[in-house]
């Protein structure tokens, strides 16, 4: 059985080569076949919000914005629901596809042994 790769971010534009390279591993990984899923938490929160990606500019990187279109593509994106409430995020601010869920779905996720979690 293929394993599954979960990304967990914990920041956001406040450290853009670090919220850069979540995105750009996860879209590896997509490009590879793998299925993937990426939690969005703290200030990673909001580059689930529309145009909050577009914000974050890195020199020789792919378009943050971009890359996560490719995951919402392809794989889940996932924002954590106490970071989201702490900064009025709801459904109807998130991106298409995004959802809003709790540590308890994260821990099911990543306990599962055909997933590997990563956490930046």
């Amino acid at each position: 059985m293929p394993r599954r790769l979960v990304l967990k971010a914990t920041s956001g534009a406040d450290r853009p080569e670090t919220i850069n390279q979540v995105f750009t591993v996860a879209t590896a990984a997509l490009a590879a076949g793998t299925e993937v899923g990426v939690w969005l938490t703290g200030e990673a929160a909001w580059m689930a919000v529309p145009g909050r990606a577009d914000d974050v500019a890195l020199e020789h990187a792919a378009p943050l914005a971009d890359l996560v279109a490719a995951v919402l593509e392809a794989g889940t994106l996932t924002v954590c629901t106490q970071c989201a409430a702490r900064r009025g995020i709801t459904e109807a601010s998130v991106l298409p596809g995004t959802r809003i869920a709790g540590s308890s779905l994260f821990v099911e996720e990543i306990l599962d042994p055909t997933v590997q979690a990563l956490v930046y």
